[in-house]
């Protein structure tokens, strides 16, 4: 039987047992959003006895124009994610855009992101490995996930065994992404545990000309079959109003949507560990 490497967080697993949710608003926008956000997220993974870490982008660097809204900066973005986890008693995830960002994200992060388009730079994966946090690799929408082996021995060659690799899509033509589920096995066969980014992965890159549009009705049945497929957790962004969130508003899905969600996938995700 496949080993996969369980990753230690406080008291659970990521490739345990229980299902895995990586899940908050996509950029932040105020507090009151953010805390909104965690407090029923926590409420509902709670409930459903599942893993939950908070997901928010202090910034996001790769908008499609200089008008597109990136965040409230690294500084404040921070200071709120030490907020939150404070608040709500919970892990935290966050993305890092340079070398530098590594030890300040680190502050607060018990989760150090690479974005899926920097996964290649060296630089950041070991600045990232040498926070000794753990590392989420997302895997960039150009490559195979068989090169995601090399890129995590970065990781691991610079002394940081703690790797998770999120899953989140291949360009498939203009302005679209294609969701493979093959890439689950294909990245478990090299040890480590797999996310699937069910909300990244219906964005349509560039698909409203100035901006990144996509099909938020296809979230559900690409996370149920992410987690079919094997995958040990999910990635969603989650924010109260979707339709009004001032980044990737198309992409991301309301809290009582999550809800639903995250109950059906962990049923789906006992299913599967009881036939293993």
């Amino acid at each position: 039987m496949l080993q996969i490497s369980k990753v230690k967080l406080r008291d659970f697993e990521i490739g345990g047992e229980k299902l895995t949710i990586l899940a908050g608003p996509c950029a932040m926008e105020s507090k009151e959003i953010l805390f909104k956000t965690a407090e029923a997220l926590k409420k509902i993974t709670t409930e459903l006895g599942v893993n939950y870490i908070f997901k928010c982008s202090y910034d996001k660097a790769n908008r499609s124009s200089l008008e597109s809204y990136r965040g409230l900066g690294i500084e404040k973005g921070i200071e709120l994610l030490k907020e939150v986890k404070k608040e709500f008693d919970i892990p935290i995830v966050t993305d890092i855009h340079t070398a530098e960002q590594a030890e300040i994200a680190a502050e607060a992060a018990d989760i150090i992101q690479i974005p899926a388009f920097l996964c290649r730079q060296t630089d950041i994966l070991v600045a990232a490995a040498k926070t000794n946090k753990i590392v989420n690799i997302k895997k960039g929408q150009f490559l195979a996930p068989n090169q995601m082996k090399s890129i995590a021995k970065k990781v691991s060659d610079s002394g940081n065994q703690k790797i998770i690799v999120t899953d989140r899509g291949v360009c498939f033509g203009y302005n679209n992404l294609v969701s493979d589920m093959r890439a689950i096995p294909v990245i478990h066969e090299f040890g480590y545990p797999v996310i699937f980014d069910a909300t990244h992965s219906v964005q349509l890159p560039g698909g409203g000309g100035t901006y990144t549009s996509g099909e938020r009705k296809f979230v559900s049945t690409l996370a149920k079959s992410s987690v079919a497929a094997g995958a040990d957790g999910l990635f969603f962004e989650v924010h109260p109003n979707p339709d009004e969130a001032l980044c990737d508003g198309p992409n991301q899905i309301d809290i009582e949507t999550a809800k639903n969600l995250i109950n059906t996938c962990n049923k789906i995700f006992n299913l599967i560990k009881n036939e293993q």
